[in-house]
């Protein structure tokens, strides 16, 4: 199953515009390279604004796509980011693959759901062992009180695809170091707010 990621991998063009036509292949190329980048990579650096002005990350991670969000985590209710993303709901998702040395960073707009239909019919065993069972109401399961949805709607994508064996990366990267140059390991790519609203 492909994890949750954003957006359509398909796109309306005019086909009447030639360039409008080409803009969004170049497009729906980009979303399924983030599609393909993505996968595997289970947890998200997570990025909130503290009161004080500081960014502060911690490791989430990314649930099955659902309908009414690019990304989605689960969350205890009663966790410092919630005030966080209340007084400013700006977020950033960042994903590393350590094996390929390929990365995405998200930026967008986070919101809370505490809709408890929702949390049932997404619900997996699996979240229990991020909430424990305490007891009573907050028993981990589907309706314990503490379990929260963050959405987000994203704005902005960078990523870096890289389309060479690791073989030819490392010698890259050790001519790089040889000759003082700049590796040439991936293309940084970028899905804007325009191409994502399409």
């Amino acid at each position: 199953m492909r994890p949750a990621f954003f957006w359509s991998a398909t796109r309306e063009t005019n086909p009447g515009t030639p360039s409008a036509h080409l803009s969004g292949m170049i497009a729906s190329k980009k979303i399924d390279e983030l599609y393909d980048l993505i996968e595997g990579i289970e947890t998200a650096m997570f990025t909130t604004r503290r009161p004080t002005g500081q960014l502060v990350s911690r490791p989430m991670a990314t649930q099955d796509r659902i309908e009414g969000a690019d990304l989605w985590f689960v969350t205890n209710a009663e966790t410092h980011k919630l005030d966080e993303l209340a007084l400013d709901p700006h977020v950033n998702c960042s994903y590393y693959n350590n094996r390929t040395h390929e990365w995405v960073s998200v930026s967008g707009l986070a919101r809370v759901s505490k809709n408890r239909a929702r949390i049932r019919q997404l619900y997996k065993e699996n979240w229990k062992a991020w909430f424990g069972d305490e007891g009573g109401d907050h028993d981990a399961g589907p309706n314990d009180p503490r379990i929260a949805l963050i959405l987000v709607e994203a704005e902005l994508a960078t990523y870096m695809k890289v389309n060479k064996s690791r073989p030819i990366i490392l010698f890259e990267t050790l001519k790089g170091i040889v000759t003082r140059s700049r590796p040439s390991v991936g293309e940084i790519q970028e899905v804007t707010g325009a191409e994502l609203m399409d």
